[in-house]
């Protein structure tokens, strides 16, 4: 009985998270700036929110839940990356698969999307360093500075005066003449 109601749970929590996919995306596709590794990145994402559903506290902030994962599983897979690093090898190939149509309309989004914001405003946030910009794409999110901070696991002054730095490194950049 015990793992039904774990079950069924779950089943109620992934429903409610399902409507932040959106966010999540974005917010995965400006941390890794591809689409594909954004998608694999959403996807470990609800995963581990689903495994992790029973630990979900009810009444608390399920948007701000699921980026604390997000947030963590980049890093981790980061990490991953930058101790198994290899020059050469099989290990280089490209991932993209030609002939997908689902693909294709995702690269269409991607490129509206793309034109909406400005190459200029992406290039300048891809140009910060990771911490830097997730600081402003949790703004840009809705987060407060203190969601921000718990999220981040740092003190609401440090995040203050991180996303200050952030903005002024992004206003910097985008008043550079290209």
């Amino acid at each position: 009985m015990f793992a039904r109601d774990d079950a069924g749970r779950g089943s109620r929590l992934l429903g409610e998270a399902l409507a932040y996919a959106d966010a999540l995306h974005d917010f995965a596709y400006h941390l890794t700036a591809n689409p594909t590794e954004a998608d694999d990145l959403v996807q470990e994402t609800y995963a581990r929110a689903l495994g992790a559903a029973s630990r979900f506290a009810d009444g608390s902030n399920l948007k701000a839940w699921l980026f604390r994962i997000l947030r963590n599983t980049f890093i981790d897979l980061y990490r991953r990356r930058r101790d198994h690093q290899t020059d050469g090898g099989l290990d280089t190939t490209s991932a993209e698969r030609p002939g997908r149509s689902d693909g294709a309309q995702h690269e269409l989004e991607q490129r509206q999307l793309r034109e909406v914001m400005g190459h200029e405003l992406e290039e300048a946030l891809l140009s910060l360093n990771p911490d830097a910009r997730m600081l402003v794409l949790l703004d840009l999110e809705g987060f407060n500075e203190a969601e921000m901070a718990e999220l981040v696991e740092c003190a609401p002054g440090t995040v203050k005066s991180r996303l200050f730095r952030a903005r002024a490194a992004l206003r910097e950049r985008l008043r550079e003449p290209k």
